[in-house]
């Protein structure tokens, strides 16, 4: 493989491991924790008394993790540093009563999760995952990552106009997939799940079940400086961000501020639940944190006035089949290093001084950077960036790494990105 001083084939490695054990954020943050637990944090309840101990710390709940590490000396007014990501990716999930199908088909209805490319989901080998609640109030994850399920694309022969007048896909009609054939049951995808995960007959209370692509990430290209894979939007943030995190706990040098990773669920439809930025976790676990330290109001808004939150999330690199989409003067290309994501009207909240706070990170760790700005002509998307400024009165600056294929069930990203995007997190982590 072409290789440049920047790359690390370890991380990039490393990363599509991430990417193939998390097909649901339920995995994703429980894979982030045990990496952290390696590098000697701890978890701790939210219904539990904390302590003002020094060390690393995570509270997890359901698709969400917040990480800290308190350094010896902090004092309850001392600021944070935050690296901001999601742990959803749009696709498909599971409905509350989930058994359909009709003339011979056995199917599973579900529901479009977020703003999904739903051709992506045709003719692809797709697999079960996700969490289930037992009757005793536990939950356990689900993994069956086999060819289970395929939402077969209607042949040619039966559309004649599918090249010429492009494909159309109703959600409710088109996109239920297919799992075997037979007379329809009630109750037996669960029961399935109850039998993957060795649970009894009527064990499975509720669940949190969603498809993904079994096929493995993947580097891609003539030198391989590519890697495609499912969910890179945004578990390579949650990736980087978790190991820039460890990398600044497990340091020599105590660094002046407190170091978070906020990694929340629900960002692809709007972020407003109890694990999503527009929810009360993050600045809850802020808070705690700073109170057990024994601080008072004062010293938290002084904290707070003093922090400042990357929020990490994917980007548009340019596109060579319609560059017409691009902005003309701003072409974020794979392997330029991580993006600066800029949008005057508040779909990303950088600004001036987020600027330059990202620009020395990068430089101090020695990695190029990019700017994109949308097309005036086409419509900004947004992140947890604005949301995480305005609930918590915090500086947050947008960043990522630019993909192609953002939204699919399988994206394509720059083989040198995602350790550049790490060595930037750390460097503003560590700053």
């Amino acid at each position: 493989m072409s290789q440049s001083p920047r790359f690390d084939r370890g991380h990039t490695d490393d990363l599509m491991s991430f990417l193939a054990a998390s097909p649901s954020p339920y995995h994703a943050v429980a894979n982030a924790a045990e990496r952290l637990e390696k590098a000697g944090f701890r978890q701790v309840a939210e219904t539990d008394a904390w302590d003002g101990e020094s060390g690393g710390k995570y509270v997890l709940r359901g698709g969400a993790i917040i990480a800290w590490y308190v350094p010896a000396g902090a004092t309850a007014a001392t600021p944070y540093r935050i690296v901001g990501a999601h742990t959803d990716s749009p696709n498909l999930r599971v409905k509350p009563i989930p058994d359909t199908g009709h003339r011979g088909w056995r199917q599973v209805a579900v529901e479009v999760y977020g703003g999904t490319l739903l051709n992506t989901w045709l003719d692809r080998d797709l697999g079960l995952s996700g969490r289930v609640t037992l009757r005793d109030g536990s939950t356990r994850l689900v993994n069956v990552d086999r060819a289970l399920m395929r939402v077969p694309q209607l042949a040619v022969h039966l559309d004649r106009s599918v090249n010429a007048d492009g494909l159309k896909l109703d959600k409710q009609r088109h996109m239920t997939p297919i799992w075997g054939l037979g007379e329809v049951r009630e109750g037996d995808l669960v029961a399935f799940v109850e039998e993957e995960i060795g649970a009894g007959a009527g064990d499975i209370r509720g669940w949190d079940l969603m498809l993904h692509s079994i096929e493995p990430p993947a580097y891609l290209g003539r030198d391989r400086e590519l890697v495609a894979g499912p969910r890179m939007d945004n578990l390579l943030s949650v990736h980087a961000g978790t190991v820039a995190l460890a990398t600044v706990a497990t340091a020599d040098e105590e660094p002046p501020y407190i170091p978070v990773l906020a990694a929340f669920d629900h960002e692809e439809n709007g972020s407003q639940s109890d694990t999503g930025a527009d929810g009360p976790l993050l600045g809850t676990v802020l808070e705690r944190s700073a109170f057990a330290r024994g601080g008072t109001y004062e010293d938290r808004a002084r904290a707070f006035a003093g922090t400042v939150c990357l929020s990490s999330d994917t980007g548009h690199a340019l596109h060579p089949n319609y560059t017409e989409r691009h902005d003309p003067g701003h072409h974020p290309l794979p392997n330029g290093g991580p993006i600066l994501k800029v949008n005057v009207n508040q779909r990303y909240a950088t600004d001036g001084t987020g600027r330059a706070v990202f620009a020395d990170a990068c430089e101090r760790a020695g990695v190029p950077w990019q700017s994109f700005v949308s097309n005036n002509a086409m419509p900004c998307g947004t992140t947890i960036g604005p949301i995480t400024a305005a609930r918590h009165g915090i500086a947050t600056v947008d960043i990522g790494v630019a993909i192609l294929s953002m939204h699919s069930a399988r994206e394509l990203c720059g083989s040198e990105d995602p350790h550049m995007l790490a060595g930037a997190l750390t460097a503003f982590l560590e700053s």
